[in-house]
């Protein structure tokens, strides 16, 4: 006999062969089956299935497409529980990639092939190994509220082969070069821009999202509290990129030094520009106050390695630097952690694996100084 529940909305029935059904009524009349091996996961998707009801899933998108299904997802889900820039990248996803290819097929019969041959056309199509993974990613996470919902039994993203990522190489400055680009500095405009990237190992967008307020040159510490984004072809401040990236870090004399002849320079643009200065309290800026554009800046930071007779790197580099010169000092892995913002321990020392032997060795010596000490 069914195992009926009080408000008649649904039940759970064990099957002959031993497995289990949750019978869901529709507003239409008809019933649906689904079927699980045990007791539990039955029950599982008879909650999930009458939440969909509840919600107005079940019938804004029973029989519909996956079209469909990703647009609901993406108005329902995503864009009032991520930041815009993250919506951004998922729509872009979306409408550019996964509709195109997937979006008319019916979702209740979309299988891990369709998948899998989507991803394998924009393979072909020149599409870099980690584009095809952020593609999956978003997909999988989409079609796994589909789940929730009880849309669908089973994620079909989930269980498709996906490229192998080739991870990109590092290039921190050595001590040495660390030094020839920070005189190479002395005297620009922005040379408190990279003292701070170098030896503080922010972000780009967090440098420049960088806010007067968040600045204290007396008692020598800086707060992560914003960073600076392009949407919609605007600049904007908006959150750090997790919680953890929300940082106080305490300043080496070298960058309060910096700072307080870049405050000094500000003063007198600011002065010069007269009325046509907007006030946003950045502390990187335009002339007039304005944000700065991150692929301008990166532009002048190429030309400055040239001007140096460095090898070209990324704006990034200057962020890895500092870990890799932190670590390389002895500094120990959970400080450089807090001073990057990284979420986990493991990912400050995954990315930066290539320096643990020099740390190994090192070791190996102030145990040898203990011994030879003693």
């Amino acid at each position: 006999m069914p195992n009926r529940r009080a408000n008649g909305e649904g039940s759970l029935s064990r099957r002959a062969n031993g497995t289990w059904a949750a019978i869901v009524s529709l507003p239409d009349g008809r019933r649906r089956f689904l079927y699980a091996k045990t007791r539990e996961e039955a029950r599982r998707k008879l909650t999930r299935a009458l939440h969909a009801l509840d919600s107005g899933a079940e019938a804004e998108v029973r029989g519909g497409t996956v079209g469909q299904f990703l647009d609901q997802w993406l108005r329902e889900v995503v864009r009032p529980n991520v930041r815009p820039w993250t919506y951004r990248g998922y729509e872009v996803h979306v409408r550019m990639h996964l509709k195109p290819l997937l979006g008319d097929l019916p979702l209740s019969t979309l299988t891990a092939l369709h998948v899998q041959k989507a991803l394998n056309q924009k393979s072909e199509e020149g599409l870099k190994p980690k584009s095809i993974r952020y593609i999956r990613g978003t997909l999988r996470a989409a079609l796994n509220h589909a789940v929730k919902w009880g849309l669908i039994e089973r994620n079909p993203a989930a269980v498709v082969a996906i490229p192998r990522v080739e991870p990109f190489e590092i290039r921190p400055f050595t001590p040495a070069e660390a030094r020839t680009f920070l005189d190479a500095m002395k005297g620009d405009r922005l040379e408190a821009l990279y003292t701070v990237a170098l030896t503080m190992g922010l972000r780009q967008g967090e440098a420049l999202g960088l806010r007067w307020r968040d600045i204290d040159l007396e008692l020598g510490y800086l707060r992560v509290s914003k960073q600076l984004q392009r949407l919609n072809g605007r600049s904007e401040l908006v959150e750090p990129k997790t919680s953890r990236s929300r940082r106080q870090i305490a300043m080496p004399m070298a960058v309060a030094r910096a700072l307080h002849d870049h405050l000094a320079r500000q003063v007198v643009e600011r002065e010069l520009a007269g009325d046509t200065w907007i006030d946003l309290d950045l502390v990187f800026s335009t002339a007039v106050g304005k944000p700065l554009d991150a692929t301008a800046v990166s532009k002048d930071f190429h030309r400055h390695l040239d001007r140096a007779g460095l090898a070209q790197r990324r704006f990034h580099d200057l962020r890895h630097s500092c870990a890799t010169l932190l670590l390389v000092q002895g500094v120990a892995p959970r400080v450089v952690m807090d001073v990057l913002g990284h979420s986990q321990i493991a990912m400050t020392m995954n990315t930066y694996s290539h320096v643990i032997p020099e740390l190994r060795r090192n070791a190996a010596d102030r145990m040898d100084e203990l011994i030879n000490d003693r």
